[in-house]
């Protein structure tokens, strides 16, 4: 089982920057990919960003150019560097870590909101 706590939500205005990190725990060998989906209102849960731990990233076009993940493998740590932020952006953030021996872990959420 892999548990994963998020930190680095908050308030913050439009066109600011925000960083979300990621920390997984348990026993996570071999491929595995983690990222972050995002979940507003009414709304469904939708991917945000992903990296392997090969380092193949994958991004939603909506935030293509302004959010960056990156993770470090020894740390098992994931972090979204989130720029140019914009009302739509605000949501609840979650962490997702899957792999074939571990299954699909989430974190808590952090929420996110951007406003005026």
């Amino acid at each position: 089982q892999v548990q994963l706590v998020e930190s680095g939500g908050g308030l913050v205005q439009p066109g600011g920057s925000l960083t979300l990190s990621c920390a997984a725990s348990g026993n996570i060998f071999g491929f595995n990919i983690m990222g972050w989906y995002r979940q507003a209102p009414g709304k469904e849960r939708e991917l945000v960003a992903s990296v392997s731990s090969s380092g193949s990233t994958d991004y939603a076009d909506s935030v293509k150019g302004r959010f960056t993940i990156s993770r470090d493998n020894a740390e098992n740590t994931v972090s979204l560097q989130m720029n140019s932020l914009k009302p739509e952006d605000t949501a609840v953030y979650y962490c997702c870590y899957s792999s074939y021996r571990n299954g699909v872990s989430w974190g808590q959420g952090t929420q996110v909101t951007v406003s005026s």
